[in-house]
């Protein structure tokens, strides 16, 4: 563990109690049951879970954007723009069309069933798409990169369309208010069963995107130098779309869209570290972890009529920040 990883373990073991204990209601640490009949209660089933939640949503985010940065080779880079995250969310917007075709046994797992069909249906549209050139030897890692990053935005921009054509057309005003507020992502109600379906699914894909760090240290030496050096294309586009995949699929399926972490973090951890992708993905996803789990803490304790969503939140940091980092890099200091 290098010391970005340690840096921001050690912020994290700060905030996890802290996020136990704020809200609209405020715990005592060091006297529970003073703070309310119910404060046992809200701490082991309200908190704690969406805390957790936190974590490996921030988590899963933070990693696939130092991988996606790497692999791009492009501080702008962020998982949301390719595709998957948009198809998730095509297929919760889904599920509340469906909803009266649904069971009522399997009504609960529907949205982030669906939601992670429509991300594995992203995954497979990017692999066949851009693949083949990717495997093209006389193309060059480069041709892989811009038809993986193109074939990413045309997926997005047809997922987001299909998705505004299901708002339009939402069968009912509930449904229509429930397909905004998700969108706009928040962990709010969250439970143990979204903790159950989305960690398994981000642990295994920063997993996966650990296998592929190796290869995108080759790659910063160039597409040519990297190949030399026994740079598999073909391999290395698979783990970045099966990790990205996991990681982004499952954090939409359970909380919706929540953007800008991915560009955020790894800015903030590079500086720290020999700026290596080997050396980004694991403290980026304890930055991730970091920042989500602030946030939502912070949403929490602002004295708003209703909880302000988590994904305005980061929308709301992320966007002067990307300015930012756009103004840098026209004054060549990225």
């Amino acid at each position: 563990m290098n010391r970005a990883s340690l840096v921001f373990a050690a912020l994290l073991a700060v905030l996890v109690p802290a996020s136990l204990l704020a809200g609209r209601v405020w715990i005592d640490p060091f006297d529970v049951a003073a703070s309310g009949p119910n404060a046992a209660l809200i701490l082991a089933e309200l908190r704690l879970p969406r805390a957790v939640l936190a974590i490996v949503v921030g988590a899963g985010l933070g990693a696939a954007g130092a991988a996606m940065q790497g692999y791009l080779r492009n501080p702008l880079a962020d998982p949301g723009l390719f595709g998957i995250a948009p198809m998730a969310a095509l297929g919760a917007v889904a599920s509340f069309w469906l909803a009266p075709l649904v069971p009522p046994a399997w009504a609960a797992w529907s949205l982030p069933l669906l939601a992670l069909a429509g991300a594995g249906t992203g995954m497979a549209c990017l692999a066949l798409i851009a693949g083949r050139t990717a495997g093209d030897a006389q193309g060059g890692a480069g041709g892989g990169i811009a038809l993986f990053t193109l074939a990413g935005l045309m997926i997005a921009s047809l997922a987001g369309a299909l998705t505004a054509l299901a708002i339009t057309l939402a069968p009912n005003p509930f449904a229509l208010s429930e397909i905004v507020l998700w969108l706009n992502g928040a962990l709010t109600d969250r439970s143990w069963r979204e903790v159950a379906i989305a960690a398994p699914l981000v642990a295994a894909g920063i997993a996966v995107l650990a296998l592929a760090a190796r290869s995108l240290d080759a790659l910063t030496l160039g597409e040519e130098a990297a190949r030399s050096l026994g740079l598999d294309p073909v391999r290395l586009l698979g783990l970045l779309v099966v990790g990205v995949g996991l990681t982004v699929g499952a954090g939409v399926a359970v909380a919706g869209i929540i953007g800008f972490v991915g560009l955020v973090v790894p800015h903030l951890v590079r500086p720290l570290t020999d700026r290596l992708p080997s050396s980004l993905i694991l403290p980026s996803a304890l930055a991730g972890a970091c920042l989500v789990l602030a946030a939502d803490s912070i949403v929490r304790i602002l004295p708003l009529v209703t909880e302000l969503r988590l994904g305005i939140a980061l929308s709301l940091i992320g966007a002067p920040f990307f300015l930012w980092l756009l103004v840098r890099m026209r004054r060549g200091r990225l």
